[in-house]
């Protein structure tokens, strides 16, 4: 009963379109949340422990485990946020009760869309369900109607338009590729179908397919250079779906590249690992050029995603069991990490009203909890130890080194260096200095800080020490791609 799944996130964004009072809008959001989250564990564990959940229309396996994990955890969290994140923007006259109850029926929507990636088994649906996200989220990114706003949703409407029919001109090549295999059959699409005859696809096809899905679905999940929308739409968004557009949608597009990538890797050994490691680099260099140059906290957030979409990229680009390893529980740390950064930054940017970084000053005075919770979260998503990012980040540079991968190895290290250098100058120039004159001690919301506190846990439990069943899942997922962790 996959169905029961999907059917929780639409009862909850009908049950928040038909409230008529602020508080009942916010129960349904986080009860629908948290009970989307329970529903998902028996389905997570049995794609990781019991083999792959195949009905046909849905196909459930430890990839798809992997991601939906991150989709109703993040949900979760980010519901809760939102409850005091939006009472403070009623507070201000930033919105009303139509808007709180639009913005969490967009929210759950959202987060259908996003679980109905990572549960069908054809990819045609796949990129049906990608291009759903991108649909509910522009309207999420215009959610406060000021100009900056509404242009920032419409280039990022229109430049992931292109990137998506770029996919689906892949995913029609792909078809091709198979038809000697399978024939003209309604479950040629499928995913389980196609990793079946993966070493009967046509390789010229399915090399042009892999870089038409790369390019295409890589501009959603923001690689360079096609991120350009990221930036803009991350700082436009409501603080929360800004997490949840970094911390989850840009996993569900590198979910579908990473669905043709192991299809690829079988059937033309090295291509698409080579591209791959390319983007990823390529990424990197971009984001840090960027995150030293960045003045808006938001915006330098945005390329601190695209720096790590990056990494997850190398990673799986490389290959063997520590780098995709490392990959694996990069995408894991990655999201955790992320979600924390931006709802600390929602809280710095409601106190200062302002997202320039140069005028928040003396965070540490004035917001002493959100100040540790960010110091705390800005050392992890710069590679710090004993943090989870970090242990991915080993992971990868030891599979670099352990296949002769040197000179990546060299640039991913020297890289990261540099980042982390330019996140440690921009978060403790925030922490640290005198604050604003007339700007009260205190922070704006304690429930708000629950989830933070909760994401900090995470973070630093899992770099300190894995839990078997994590590893074990994280094992199942590697396998997926040929290799044994």
């Amino acid at each position: 009963m996959v169905e029961l799944l999907l059917l929780v996130p639409l009862v909850t964004a009908l049950l928040c379109g038909v409230s008529r009072t602020e508080k009942a809008i916010y129960v349904f959001s986080v009860v629908g949340s948290l009970v989307a989250a329970l529903v998902a564990i028996p389905y997570c564990y049995q794609a990781f422990f019991e083999g792959p959940v195949d009905t046909g229309l849905w196909y459930l396996d430890p990839l798809s485990g992997l991601f939906m994990t991150v989709i109703v955890v993040i949900t979760a969290l980010v519901s809760l946020y939102s409850v005091e994140y939006l009472k403070h923007d009623r507070k201000e006259g930033e919105a009303n009760l139509r808007d709180l109850r639009y913005y969490h029926v967009l929210l759950h929507l959202f987060a259908f869309s996003m679980l109905m990636v990572v549960v069908v088994d054809s990819l045609g649906l796949m990129w049906i369900a990608v291009e759903g996200t991108t649909l509910v989220s522009a309207f999420l990114v215009g959610f406060y109607k000021k100009s900056e706003a509404m242009e920032a949703s419409w280039k990022y409407l229109i430049i992931c338009s292109v990137g998506i029919t770029l996919a689906l001109l892949g995913i029609i090549l792909l078809y091709a590729s198979s038809v000697d295999a399978l024939g003209e059959n309604a479950d040629t699409l499928d995913w389980s179908v196609l990793r079946s005859v993966a070493g009967q696809l046509d390789p010229a096809l399915l090399k042009v397919s892999f870089i038409f899905i790369l390019v295409g679905l890589g501009t959603k999940a923001g690689l360079a250079p096609m991120h350009t929308w990221l930036p803009d739409a991350h700082s436009q968004a409501p603080t929360p779906i800004s997490a949840l557009l970094s911390a989850v949608l840009l996993n569900c597009a590198m979910y579908g590249v990473l669905r043709v990538h192991i299809l690829a890797s079988e059937a033309v050994p090295g291509f698409s690992s080579s591209l791959l490691m390319f983007f990823g680099l390529f990424s990197l260099a971009i984001a840090t050029a960027f995150i030293l140059t960045s003045r808006d906290l938001k915006r330098f957030l945005a390329f601190s995603s695209v720096e790590h979409m990056g990494i997850i990229a190398l990673g799986f680009g490389l290959g063997g069991p520590l780098a995709v390893f490392g990959a694996v529980f990069h995408v894991l740390a990655h999201s955790l990490t992320k979600t924390l950064m931006f709802f600390g930054a929602g809280n710095v940017i409601q106190k200062y009203r302002t997202r320039e970084m140069k005028d928040i000053k003396g965070l540490g005075k004035t917001m002493p909890s959100t100040a540790a919770l960010l110091v705390l979260g800005g050392a992890a998503i710069a590679g710090s130890p004993p943090f989870a990012i970090f242990i991915g980040e080993l992971f990868i540079i030891s599979g670099a080194l352990a296949q002769g991968e040197y000179l990546v190895a060299g640039i991913f290290i020297a890289l990261i260096v540099v980042i982390f250098a330019g996140m440690t100058y921009r978060i403790f120039g925030m922490v640290s200095g005198k604050p604003q004159e007339g700007l009260p001690d205190g922070e704006i919301g304690k429930l708000r800080l629950l989830p933070m506190i909760v994401l900090a846990s995470a973070i630093l439990v899992l770099g300190l020490f894995l839990p078997e069943v994590v590893s074990d899942a994280m094992g199942a997922v590697v396998k997926l791609f040929g290799v044994s962790a």
